[in-house]
């Protein structure tokens, strides 16, 4: 029995690595057998997310073998708890695998679409001065609810000072071209 729960933890160990450095985690082995990839884009369609995955089932697998390999050499148990206790150990461990990953991460997870990311249009502020003639400054903006920055020339030529309110009017190469807001809303 040693030789197979030390079988299984390192399997299970080796497979939980490789579903998350090489996203083979995506396969799912549900209605029926057929394996569908990218659960996230199925779930998305209205089916649900089987719990027997690439990321549920090597962590059954390692949570099992170590709890029964364990349990086996460091308790007085007899092997027919030992294996109940490292089954049940196993179903723990892909269950809570399936909660934080299915439940809690990939339902809020999104593709993002190119208006997400768009730069006309993006009102911000001068964080750093934009000087005259090309100079290039910066402004702090909002997007997707998250504080970025992005380095800005005046689309004009003219200086604007910190603090001014601006709006960005094209983004090339990484410069957002911007103007002051104010000057563009007087008729």
């Amino acid at each position: 029995m040693n030789a197979i729960y030390l079988t299984c933890f390192v399997l299970g160990l080796v497979l939980s690595l490789l579903a998350v450095f090489s996203g083979l985690g995506r396969l799912h082995f549900g209605h029926f057998g057929h394996a569908h990839v990218h659960a996230k884009v199925h779930a998305s369609h209205g089916g649900q997310i089987s719990a027997i995955n690439g990321f549920t089932l090597p962590a059954f697998l390692c949570w099992f073998g170590g709890a029964g390999y364990l349990l086996r050499n460091y308790s007085p148990l007899v092997t027919p708890v030992v294996l109940l206790l490292a089954v049940a150990s196993g179903l723990l461990g892909g269950g809570l695998i399936y909660v934080a990953l299915f439940k809690f991460l990939l339902p809020r997870e999104r593709v993002l679409s190119p208006e997400d990311t768009r730069m006309e249009g993006v009102v911000g502020r001068v964080s750093d001065e934009i000087r005259a003639d090309g100079g290039i400054g910066e402004i702090l903006f909002t997007q997707l609810d998250a504080r970025k920055s992005a380095a800005a020339r005046s689309e004009s030529g003219t200086a604007i000072p910190r603090g001014t309110e601006v709006v960005v009017l094209r983004y090339a190469r990484g410069i957002a071209y911007v103007e002051p807001l104010e000057g563009l809303m007087r008729p």
